[in-house]
Order: structure tokens, then C-alpha cells, then sequence
């Protein structure tokens, strides 16, 4: 089964392993990705589909250093060669568009003010280039500001199909933009964006709506990650998670939208399984941030009818070939974390593919 194509909106995945969007920083002090970067997307070409790392859709969402954007006419450009060398070996590719929110800092972002739902800062420090610096109390978005965040998804999407992706995912997921609106742990707001879970849904909803009717639904993904309580993020109220990821899922059902991609533990619990049967589409499983995925327990999710494509980290990372790897039942290189994050070749495009 994990080795049988999907359908997913208007493409065909001629298996169901997914490349988790990974955060590498490799695209420069500019955002360009550059050939180091179509190179490692190249090399897994034979992923059912590959998700990009998190992208910025704007300047201010930028939240690492030497992560890429969409928002330039030359990151635009650096895309398309990622893009025509991923097709190039028969591959599929989206896009994750990522805007940080409080996740970030002005001296990575270019100088930007660093905005989120409410003006709460998260504990403790972020890297950047100046060294560790505490995360700055971000400045609280106003109503009337809202249309123009959602406006810079859109055209970010726009740029990502200009640029030769196959769709995008929405990142409303680890403690970012999106996922800080729908936590009442990060979003404090007395307007229609917070409060109740359906309120705190809203602005997810409407980017979502937003992104769909420009691009089209069955070229747009979202991701979530309910309960994993990360970056200050925190959802520790269970009948509040589920009023809340249940407004949300409720509200773009009607979309038609490509796949939801969850990451939560419990991939086969009670959460999980009902926000899919609430969606009603391609369902896509990451089963947890901490632990790596193996290929029974990938093989296992699908057999067992608890996902219908299973999404892989650190396997992808160290296997360009994970699928014949797996397939084959053939030994697998090990993931080195101390060349996760980086600016060359080391650790991003050496892992060797498996030799007979």
C-alpha cells in the first residue's frame, strides 16, 4: 500500500512517502536558493511528493537566517530551477509557504518589526547573526491589518506556481503565524480573530479561502499540528483542540483542498482520525516530531487505514533513494543532526545513494 500511487488533486503520486518540509538554511543572506539547493531537491525526485522547507511570504515573516522567500523577482527565479530540475527527474514538489509570526527577531528578518496575534513573546532565545538574543515581544496585528498578511499568502502561492510548483501547503503548524492564531495560549485578541475556538479559526479559514480561489483547491495542502505545544504555542485543553481544529477543518472542507497533513503522536487516536473524517480528503500523517518514522511503522499506517500517505523527516534526509530503500527492505543511512542546518554540501546533498 505505502508503495501504491495516490491521487492528490490533480496529481498522480506513484507512491505515498511524502518529504516533510525541513528546515535546511542554505538559500544566503538573500533567500535565493541556488544549485546546492536544486541539487538536494533533485536527488529525491522519487518521493511520491516533496514539500519545500517552510518559505517566507513576506520580509517581516522571514524566521531564520538563510532560509528562502517568494517574495523576489531572483528567489522567484532560484525556484524555478528547483522546480524544472525536480520535473526533470519525474518528481512533484509543493511549496510550503511559512510566515514566522513571533518566531523571529529584526536582526534576522532585515530589520522588519516582528508581528503575531497578540503581543506576547515567547520564552526564551533565538539564533541570529549577532549571536542568541531573547525573542522580542512581537507587536500585536490590528484588525485592520489582517487582509494584507492574508494578501501576501496569495501572492506567495501565485509566485510559487509561477515558479513551477506543483501546489503549496499552508504552514498552520509548530508555533508559526497561523498556528499562533488558533492557540489561546498566543492569541489573546477581543475582535472576531480570538476569543472562542471558531474566532480563533477565522483568520486560518480565510487565508485558506484566500489561497484556494486564486491558485485553486486541489493545488493547496495545510498542515497542522494540534497538542504538540511547541514555541509557546500551547493547546493543552482537549475539548478546546477539538472545537478549534474542528471550526477549521469544517470550514475548508468545502474547499476540495489537495491533502491535510497532521503531525501529532497519536496518528491512529481518536483527534486525528475524526479531524480526517471531518475533512474528507487525502489524509497525510507525520507521526511525530521527536521520533523518526520507520518503514513498518510508515507501512503500517497506510495498511491499517490510518493515513493515506505517510510524511518523513530525517529518513528523507539521509536517504535520497528512501523509497527503493524501503521498498527493497535494503539498509538505510543514518541522519547526522550536527549538518541539519548549514551552508554547504556537507549533510544536504552527499548522503550517497544505496550501491548494489
Amino acid at each position: 500500500m505505502l508503495f501504491s500511487p495516490l491521487a492528490l488533486g490533480e496529481l498522480e503520486l506513484p507512491n505515498r512517502l511524502v518529504m516533510a518540509p525541513l528546515t535546511r538554511v542554505r538559500a544566503g543572506k538573500e533567500g535565493v536558493p541556488g544549485p546546492l539547493v536544486a541539487e538536494h531537491y533533485r536527488q529525491r525526485a522519487s518521493l511520491g511528493l516533496i514539500v519545500s522547507e517552510g518559505i517566507y511570504p513576506s520580509h517581516a515573516g522571514q524566521g531564520y537566517s538563510g532560509q528562502p522567500g517568494l517574495v523576489t523577482e531572483a528567489q522567484q527565479a532560484g525556484w524555478g530551477k528547483v522546480t524544472s530540475a525536480v520535473h526533470a527527474e519525474g518528481g512533484r514538489i509543493f511549496a510550503q509557504i511559512m510566515h514566522a509570526g513571533r518566531v523571529s527577531h529584526e536582526a534576522v528578518n532585515g530589520g522588519y518589526e516582528v508581528i503575531a496575534p497578540s503581543a506576547i513573546a515567547i520564552e526564551g532565545e533565538i539564533h541570529t547573526p549577532l549571536g542568541k538574543l531573547a525573542y522580542p515581544k512581537p507587536r500585536a496585528l490590528g484588525t485592520g491589518e489582517l487582509p494584507a498578511i492574508i494578501q501576501e499568502f496569495v501572492q506567495a502561492s501565485v509566485n510559487a506556481i509561477s515558479a513551477g510548483f506543483d501546489g503549496v501547503e499552508l504552514h498552520s503548524a509548530n508555533g508559526y503565524l497561523l498556528h499562533e492564531f488558533l492557540s489561546p495560549a498566543s492569541n489573546q485578541r477581543d475582535d472576531v480573530y480570538g476569543g472562542s475556538p471558531e474566532n480563533r479559526a477565522r483568520f486560518v479559514i480565510e487565508v485558506a479561502q484566500a489561497v484556494a480561489a486564486v491558485v485553486g483547491g486541489d493545488r493547496v495542502g495545510i498542515r497542522i499540528s494540534p497538542e504538540h505545544n511547541i514555541q509557546g504555542v500551547l493547546e493543552t485543553d482537549g475539548a478546546d483542540v477539538l472545537a478549534t481544529y474542528g471550526a477549521l477543518v469544517d470550514a475548508i472542507e468545502p474547499l476540495n483542498l489537495a491533502y491535510l497533513s497532521i503531525l501529532h503522536q497519536d496518528p491512529s487516536g481518536g483527534l486525528t482520525q475524526g479531524l480526517r473524517k471531518r475533512f474528507g480528503g487525502p489524509f497525510l500523517v507525520n507521526s511525530g516530531f521527536g521520533m523518526v518514522t520507520t518503514r513498518d511503522e510508515a507501512m503500517g499506517l497506510v495498511a491499517d487505514g490510518h493515513a493515506d500517505a505517510v510524511v518523513v523527516g530525517r529518513p528523507a534526509i539521509a536517504n535520497p533513494d528512501l523509497v527503493r530503500r524501503w521498498r527493497e527492505g535494503l539498509p538505510v543511512n543514518e541522519a547526522n543532526p550536527a549538518t541539519f542546518y548549514g551552508d554547504g554540501a556537507e549533510g544536504y546533498t552527499d548522503y550517497p545513494a544505496y550501491q548494489n
